[in-house]
Parts: C-alpha cells; sequence; structure tokens
C-alpha cells in the first residue's frame, strides 16, 4: 500500500481549520524558549543572573521561558538575547 500522503505538509489542514496562526505562534515560542534555556546553559547564566542582565523579575523571565505562554513582546526577546550574547533576527517571508 502505497502512502501518498508522506512528506507532505499540515499546513493547509490548520489553516482550514482555522488555527495556524496560533499553531504557528506556539510553536515559534517553544523553539525561542529552547534556544534561550539553552544558551543560558551553556553560558552558565542562572535564571537570577538572567534577570538581572535583562532588568526585570524572575517572573517575566520565567513567563518567556515557559514554552506555553506566547504572550512576549520583541522587546523581551531582544533583551533576552542580549543578555546571553546573541541577536533576535525577524523576518518576514
Amino acid at each position: 500500500m502505497k502512502k501518498r500522503h508522506i512528506g507532505s505538509s499540515f499546513d493547509p489542514w490548520l489553516r482550514e481549520a482555522g488555527i495556524y496562526e496560533e499553531v504557528s505562534a506556539k510553536a515559534i515560542k517553544r523553539v525561542l524558549a529552547r534556544q534561550l534555556e539553552a544558551a543560558m546553559k551553556d553560558r552558565k547564566v542562572s535564571k537570577a543572573e538572567m534577570a538581572r542582565r535583562m532588568q526585570t523579575s524572575r517572573s517575566t523571565l520565567q513567563r518567556l521561558l515557559d514554552p506555553e505562554i506566547d504572550a512576549v513582546t520583541l522587546a523581551t526577546l531582544h533583551k533576552a538575547a542580549s543578555a546571553v550574547g546573541r541577536q533576535l533576527r525577524v523576518e518576514l517571508v
């Protein structure tokens, strides 16, 4: 039996269901949270130190690192990237 949908995109179904933007935003946030945590680990930066570098509270940092919370500003992402020596790049394609 030949599987004709192998390698096909899930995007059309998400668009049809009207949830593409929501799902995409959550996926992007999860990736960013993992990348920030990895950068913090690589540079041996604790959450307390990271919050200090960002000039914010630990609770704000915790919301940023929580993959389930997708409400985050570009300014906060920029501060976080800078705090671990990285750059934030946003691209419209």
